[in-house]
């Protein structure tokens, strides 16, 4: 027997006639066809060409991340309704005639993150860019732990081995992994990145920029010079008239700190000037590198972030007015907000001022006064004299010393570099022309014009020939080569760090809305973290404070504070923000001022680092408990101010020690 329900008729049905089907079929596939024609055909069309997702280079669980959604070429004419649901939260955007839309502020969370689209209420396929088109992708997301690991690996190594290239290597290679896939392979295709990618970004940035190349430029030129003022004895005879009056330790250190405090309107020329114009005499008076190195970088970065007319100034305005624009009720010009948060930066005043403290005391502490002893007995550290003569810097044998064989070319330097500030800047008054300069090319002009002054000088009073002069340029550049291959990972590292977002990931965890009053001290904290994890001042400044101003406002506003009588709470955020970018900027053995300042001085770049960094937290917790706390709750600032410098007196004068083997004619 068959069961056949195609030709079982159900008892009292009835059929139309075999015409009225064929009408009825025919009037149904017309208006199907209809509908098909004037809806938008999304799950067809993109089969073969599926909506791309853009979530940029890397995506970190946690962080707010901006997704862009590129339709089918087209495929849409009109503007059109969407939605992205990433890991069971929806965000809805709006796609243009271009197919093109963007959403802001999705969250991922850790590893694998499911993603789909809907337009115009229909699931459509998407290529999250791998190459495949799928209705349900899946997207990983790097642990937001993860992004800091790079620059802690780095800093760990640096400090254990004391070699810092190769920490800093490591330090890139895991970033690299990190960027590349978190797979065995990852390893492989992390260490091949290392070089094709991030040093290469290091060198010539994604955006064009040529400061990196300028920096190492004009780093190069400034060994040049170094290189022949040694050999034509320049350098030997300012020695000379530097020690005829600073007759002992303390007087040295105050010719130190104050050649330093001279050059303040620039941090780099600071750093590349100081320390090869008064190593050798400080040498020659027993100051260990390690204290030579401190004086030098603390009379740079913590001097240029808050005096008046310096290179730092229209960078640090250009944030403050991005980061005010369209804030109802915050009064007066960028320029106003910058002056007012001046006495809230506490902890580079407190910095400048404690380095003339110790100067004047001739008191040390931990690793510093071992340093010192140590450089007592004979031994300074850093490079060895043998290293500097095999480095060629060296004075020719014979030689008729003169101090004016380096003072022109050095004079020549600053004066280039100032007069460039002028005719790179514009403005109506001093501080708009120093602000807007670029610092960049005014010290391209300064040092390559101080390298001809010292070649001039040199063979037109017949104390090198141009051969020799020529070859004691090289022997200098060659003396900068190390600091160079450092500078140029420690950028790597900080491109590294940057794909992986470890600033926008710690601001994530530590900048909840809190007390209004608290901000300040949070703030110091965030930005020091950040710039002690990627080595950079101006990076954490341009990162954190177009995020920390307005959030300070809106939690001012949520509290019924946001007026007049509590400005002091916007500007103490804004000073806190800046002041701890300096902070992390300072002590961080992977930032450039820290090469800089260790290369100049020829001192190791750990032996710095673990010698100030002790003075560091002693000032930065200082001025966090003493300054950026009670500040936020109304004291004013410089009240704050005079407290800290004076708990800072007292544990200098009641902990910190001379050195041990100094006698009473040394410390007089």
């Amino acid at each position: 027997m068959t069961n056949d329900k195609r030709t079982t008729a159900r008892p009292g049905a009835t059929h139309p006639p075999a015409s009225s089907r064929t009408i009825l079929t025919l009037a149904t596939g017309l208006l199907i066809a209809a509908i098909l024609a004037v809806m938008p055909r999304f799950a067809t069309a993109q089969d073969d060409q599926p909506f791309q997702l853009d979530t940029g280079d890397q995506v970190v669980s946690g962080v707010e991340t901006s997704v862009t959604v590129q339709g089918p070429e087209g495929l849409i004419t009109e503007e059109t309704a969407a939605t992205l649901r990433v890991d069971g939260r929806d965000y809805p955007l709006t796609l243009g005639p271009d197919g093109r839309g963007t959403v802001e502020g999705v969250v991922f969370g850790a590893l694998d993150n499911d993603v789909t689209l809907q337009v115009a209420g229909q699931p459509v396929a998407v290529d999250p860019g791998t190459g495949t088109a799928v209705l349900d992708a899946s997207i990983p997301a790097l642990p937001g732990w993860l992004s800091i690991l790079p620059p802690i690996i780095a800093i760990l190594l640096a400090l254990l081995t004391k070699r810092v290239i190769p920490a800093l290597v490591i330090g890139v290679w895991a970033g690299a992994w990190f960027s590349s896939e978190l797979t065995l392979a990852g390893i492989w295709y992390g260490l091949l990145d290392v070089i094709d990618t991030w040093v290469l970004r290091a060198l010539v940035p994604e955006d064009g920029g040529t400061g990196h190349m300028s920096i190492m430029l004009f780093t190069m030129l400034i060994g040049a010079m170094v290189g022949i003022i040694y050999r034509n004895g320049g350098t030997q005879a300012i020695v000379d008239k530097l020690t005829a009056w600073a007759t002992n330790r303390r007087r040295g250190e105050v010719a130190a700190g104050a050649v330093g405090t001279a050059i303040f309107f620039d941090d780099y020329s600071s750093l590349l000037v100081h320390g090869n114009a008064v190593r050798p005499m400080t040498d020659r008076l027993k100051i260990s590198r390690e204290k030579l190195a401190y004086i030098v970088d603390t009379s740079a970065a913590p001097i240029a972030t808050w005096a008046f007319i310096t290179t730092w100034i229209g960078f640090q305005v250009g944030l403050i007015a991005d980061a005010t624009a369209g804030i109802a009720g915050v009064e007066g010009s960028p320029y106003a907000v910058f002056f007012s948060s001046i006495p809230y930066m506490f902890y580079p005043l407190l910095a400048f001022l404690f380095m003339w403290l110790l100067i004047g005391t001739g008191r040390d502490w931990g690793p510093m006064a071992r340093a010192q002893d140590r450089a007592l007995g004979g031994d300074v550290g850093g490079t060895t004299a043998e290293q500097s003569e095999r480095a060629g810097l060296v004075e020719k044998e014979g030689v008729q010393r003169g101090a004016l064989n380096a003072v022109v070319p050095i004079v020549v330097l600053l004066a280039v570099t100032i007069i460039g500030l002028f005719v790179t800047g514009s403005g109506d008054t001093l501080m708009d022309v120093i602000g807007s300069a670029d610092s960049f090319t005014a010290l391209l002009w300064g040092s390559m014009l101080a390298v001809i002054a010292a070649v001039v000088i040199s063979v037109g009073r017949g104390l090198l020939s141009l051969g020799e002069s020529v070859e004691s340029g090289i022997d200098g550049i060659k003396a900068v080569f190390d600091v160079l291959v450092i500078l140029t990972l420690a950028w790597a590292l900080s491109a590294v760090t940057e794909n992986l977002q470890a600033a926008n990931w710690l601001a994530s965890m530590l900048g909840e809305a809190l007390p209004a009053a608290l901000m300040p001290a949070i703030l110091f904290v965030i930005a020091a973290a950040i710039a002690f994890a990627t080595g950079t001042s101006w990076g954490t400044m341009g990162i954190l404070l177009p995020l920390a101003v307005p959030l300070t406002w809106t939690i001012m506003g949520n509290q019924g504070l946001a007026g007049a009588d509590y400005f002091y709470i916007l500007y103490g955020a804004v000073g806190a923000t800046l002041a701890g970018a300096v902070w992390g900027d300072h002590t961080s053995p992977i930032s450039d001022t820290t090469v800089l300042a260790s290369a100049t001085s020829h001192c190791g770049v750990v032996e710095h680092a673990n010698t100030q960094l002790p003075y560091g937290l002693l000032v930065g917790a200082v001025a966090l408990v003493l300054g950026y706390l009670p500040a936020g709750f109304g004291l004013p600032a410089w009240l704050s101010l005079v407290i800290g410098l004076v708990a800072l007196i007292v544990i200098v004068l009641f902990v910190f020690r001379v050195p041990e083997s100094s006698t009473t004619k040394n410390q007089s």
